[in-house]
């Protein structure tokens, strides 16, 4: 596979980089890792799903030998992001460009960040999956399928309600919204039902984004179509009015729910810039959910190749506490070291104390504002150091970063940390710029005693007991605080059954505290939580605090006005 020749003019965007690539056929890239031509359900000449069969085999093969499992995650990022699936991409091309065999496997964008502010998912220069657009894009129609799922189950529990209601659900406790995969603001709260006897019972209802949906998390985290079906029926939806929970199977939906899924569940694999096989599969919000990518394509990865790299949603606060205290528990894998991606210009925003950010005024600081913004980085590592893994981390470069500002943030690692630490240019360089980050994590690895890994707390651990040990542990508060019905949900909760459960928190992760507003690593502050509901299907509980979005809304100048496509079907503006 060749990648596109240095160029001494304009910079090449992620679209012509990605499209000046020659692309080898997914079926010849995959057949030294394992995977033959009946082994694949094809998309086109570069996109396939792994079939249930290759996957069990791969699967076997997994447990003959040891698999080491590297996470990817960040500091409090910036509303730009600062760069973990690049640095995901660039890593796994770098330690096949050192001599391992190394798998990526990453999330499938969601089209609502897509045309909001975030713009694609799929990394970017010479760090980033391909083919970019169609990954960016519709893809092989998981997403739809997963809406199309949560519709169907909305619209016969409407139906059970309409029509005779012989469940005798309560239509004040309705816990199934509708779902779309879009930031539309203006569906976050509706009312349904309108228009007389044929329309239904009114009520009201609302939708939330389709990587917010228990089915994503369902299918994230399920072992085989089987065990999705089984996890799909428990889904509670509502409630009677006697208060006993109303599930997925109740309504009679199960079976055609999965049905629907029946192609999502199978992880899709796809290549980088430099051939490196990457499973992109599933997309769980990283707050309500647990925000990394299908544990089925985590699996068939562990069969292929002898790393494995994936990556964790938004800070370590929160998508790194949830893998290891939620998939970690449920998949049964143990990380063998964590790479924390910072950036100069996230250090730069800490260090500013800056709501909402200002990136003139971030980028014409200097290294003191840097140095200001350590007390963040600072959190993130010892927070990671307490599940007993080893921490590298990953200063992904910008253009406008200064030697003077990167090597500031490397002394800080290495003098006052006592950690591994590598200036990563993966983006410009792909491979090549992410040796001394590559050599780092192989020596973590190979030194790490996977005994040393554990969750924060334990199954038998109360479920205000677990939530107390994240916020004060992981989030730095003093205590937490439990407003409105809280109180009223933790008891149902442990009378449903489900106090064994880990608990998601979700939280703003703009800050390391409940309130997007504070910078740094906030101390004196108590967490609060607000609500507390079961994703059965899935195995956690959710516990709501501040004010977190489940469908977010398009910016006034979002992503999608700069996108646009000729009449030969180029794209321009997807990044």
């Amino acid at each position: 596979m060749s990648s596109p020749d240095d160029s001494h003019g304009p910079i090449p965007t992620d679209y012509e980089i990605a499209q000046s690539t020659d692309m080898e056929p997914i079926w010849e890239l995959v057949e030294p890792w394992g995977l033959g031509l009946d082994d694949l359900q094809y998309f086109g000449e570069y996109t396939a799903k792994v079939k249930h069969h290759a996957i069990d085999r791969l699967r076997e093969q997994a447990e003959d030998k040891e698999g080491n499992l590297v996470l990817v995650t960040g500091m409090t990022p910036t509303p730009k992001g600062e760069g973990k699936t690049v640095t995901t991409v660039g890593l796994g091309q770098t330690l096949n460009h050192i001599g391992e065999d190394a798998m990526i496997a990453i999330r499938e964008p969601s089209l609502g960040p897509v045309f909001g502010v975030k713009g694609g998912a799929a990394g970017g220069g010479r760090s980033q999956v391909l083919p970019m657009e169609d990954i960016n894009l519709h893809f092989t129609g998981d997403l739809h399928a997963l809406t199309s799922a949560h519709n169907l189950i909305a619209a016969m529990l409407d139906a059970k309600i309409s029509q005779g209601n012989g469940l005798e659900i309560d239509v004040n406790d309705v816990a199934w919204p509708r779902a779309l995969d879009m930031n539309d603001r203006v569906l976050r709260e509706t009312v349904i039902g309108l228009g007389g006897k044929t329309g239904g019972t009114p009520r009201e209802d609302g939708f939330l984004l389709t990587a917010a949906s228990e089915l994503m998390a369902v299918l994230c985290l399920a072992s085989d179509l089987a065990d999705l079906k089984e996890r799909v029926a428990r889904i509670v939806i509502a409630y009677s009015e006697d208060g006993d929970p109303i599930t997925v199977d109740d309504i009679e939906a199960t079976g055609a729910v999965t049905m629907l899924l029946r192609d999502a569940v199978k992880p899709n694999i796809v290549q980088t810039i430099e051939g490196t096989p990457a499973f992109v599969h599933g997309g769980p919000f990283a707050n309500i959910a647990h925000g990394t990518n299908s544990l089925i394509a985590d699996k068939a990865a562990f069969g292929m190749g002898d790393y494995l790299v994936t990556e964790a949603g938004f800070g370590s606060d929160l998508g790194a506490e949830k893998f290891m205290d939620i998939v970690c528990r449920l998949g049964d894998m143990t990380p063998n070291a964590v790479v924390l991606v910072a950036s100069v210009r996230a250090l730069k925003y800490h260090g500013l104390d800056m709501w909402p950010a200002d990136f003139d005024e971030i980028d014409a600081a200097g290294v003191d504002a840097v140095e200001s913004g350590f007390e963040n980085l600072d959190k993130h590592v010892s927070n990671l150091q307490k599940y007993g893994v080893p921490v590298v981390v990953a200063v992904n470069r910008f253009p406008e970063d200064s030697d003077e500002e990167v090597d500031a943030v490397l002394d800080h690692c290495r003098d006052d940390l006592g950690i591994k630490a590598a200036e990563s240019t993966v983006f410009e360089n792909g491979s090549e710029g992410g040796v001394d980050l590559a050599e780092h994590v192989v020596e973590e690895v190979e030194s790490n005693d996977e005994e040393d890994f554990a969750p924060l707390y334990d199954d038998e651990d109360s479920i205000k007991e677990k939530i107390h040990t994240v916020a004060t542990e992981v989030y730095g508060a003093d205590g937490v605080k439990y407003t409105g019905g809280a109180e009223d949900d933790i008891d149902r909760m442990e009378n449903l059954g489900f106090g064994e459960y880990p608990v998601c928190l979700s939280k703003t992760f703009h800050s390391l505290s409940d309130d997007a507003t504070q910078k740094g690593a906030p101390e004196g502050w108590e967490l609060e939580v607000r609500e507390i509901y079961p994703s059965a299907g899935a195995g956690f509980l959710v516990a709501l605090t501040g004010d977190v979005l489940t469908l977010p809304g398009l910016p006034s100048d979002p992503a999608a006005a700069d996108m646009d496509i000729d009449g030969d079907g180029n794209i321009s503006g997807l990044f």
